[in-house]
């Protein structure tokens, strides 16, 4: 099983993104690239070890969630993060390959602040929905 979550403490006024993806080239590319334009960004590949980082580090400024992941979906990562007192004001941006629109629906009913399919958006556009989400 390939785990990859990181526990390190965010630099200093940096924003710091959970990013939850099992693709690991997307994954490592993608953090790569949010690490340049100042993020600090946590990485996990499933529910479980996003589950257990919000459990015991605190909340990132904004999580950045796939849908389709092993063992638990993010829809219901999703639902169990805007469940959770503590948790439900962090601001979910969907990224997934899922574009059909009950999909899209179904994931901002449960209260996700933006759906994006990634084959349909640039780096730059993510970047920049981040930064309208979270400021």
């Amino acid at each position: 099983m390939d785990t990859v979550i990181s526990f390190n403490q965010p630099e200093s006024g940096k924003k710091k993104i959970l990013m939850v993806e099992d693709d690991r080239f997307l994954r490592e590319i993608a953090a790569k690239k949010l690490e340049v334009e100042g993020f600090v960004v946590i990485s996990a590949t499933g529910g479980t070890e996003a589950l257990e980082y919000l459990g015991k580090n605190g909340k990132p400024d904004i999580i950045i969630l796939d849908l389709i992941l092993p063992g638990m979906s993010g829809f219901e990562i999703l639902e169990k993060v805007k469940q959770d007192e503590n948790l439900k004001n962090i601001p979910v941006i969907i990224l997934s390959n899922l574009g059909q629109e009950e999909d899209i629906e179904k994931a901002k009913k449960l209260g996700a602040a933006d759906y994006l399919v990634k084959a349909h958006f640039s780096f730059a556009e993510i970047v920049q929905k981040i930064h309208d989400v979270i400021g």
